[in-house]
């Protein structure tokens, strides 16, 4: 399954303030079940990272904070055939910045296996 972009200000914004929040030990992932209104593709995973200046000054750490964190993502997400409609925010904590990529990997995966509760 291919992963979507979540790009819009309202979109991330809704999710943000409005999305269910779940707490790892690298990330915190915010979330909706459904499409977003602005997209024209109906089904699949809808992904946004949000990295402020709190996590790091630079630039650069952010930035691949936030490539490390799509990764993690679609490399868990490959081991699930049927996957619901989802809109997902990820917020990395300052401890992801030291620790391995298969800690990332291991939260994102502890999340997956999560969702189902939150499907209606």
């Amino acid at each position: 399954m291919k992963l979507q972009r979540l790009h819009g200000r309202k979109v991330n914004d809704l999710v943000l303030r409005k999305g269910k929040v779940w707490k790892g030990n690298t990330l915190v992932v915010r979330f909706i079940m459904g499409p977003p209104k602005n997209s024209q593709k109906k089904e699949g995973v809808f992904v946004g990272v949000l990295t402020s200046l709190k996590l790091n000054k630079s630039a650069v750490k952010r930035n691949k904070m936030r490539r490390r964190c799509r990764e993690a993502l679609r490399k868990a997400i490959k081991e699930y055939q049927d996957f619901s409609t989802v809109q997902l925010l990820l917020c990395p904590r300052s401890s992801s910045l030291t620790c391995t990529f298969s800690e990332i990997v291991k939260d994102v995966e502890e999340f997956l296996s999560s969702l189902p509760k939150h499907v209606k």
